[in-house]
């Protein structure tokens, strides 16, 4: 797990392979790079409350992959202002995951 900050440059609902439900991915701009940041699933990350926009400061906890030979993050918590988002736990074990059942 590592713990980055940056800036949303760009929101985006894509379906990484085919076959996939569509998930939510974002571009966030740090001091050293632009990276690939892989949140959720849309149609879970579209009903929480915080909503993730261009130009919006964010701290990103999660783990670094290499997703189609680029680096990426897949999302454990995200921070923005006082608004946490979590999406994992510290195994990586998505909060969806049996969302629809309660």
């Amino acid at each position: 797990m590592e713990t980055i900050s940056g800036e949303v440059a760009s929101v985006d609902t894509i379906t990484p392979i085919k076959g996939m439900s569509s998930g939510v991915h974002l571009l966030a701009k740090t001091d050293k790079e632009t990276i690939s940041v892989h949140l959720g699933p849309a149609w879970y990350i579209q009903r929480q409350d915080m909503k993730i926009a261009p130009g919006d400061k964010v701290e990103i906890t999660g783990s670094r992959i290499t997703f189609q030979a680029q680096p990426a993050i897949i999302v454990a918590e995200l921070k923005k202002g006082t608004e946490i988002l979590k999406l994992r736990d510290g195994d990586g074990f998505p909060v969806w995951s049996g969302w629809r059942r309660r």
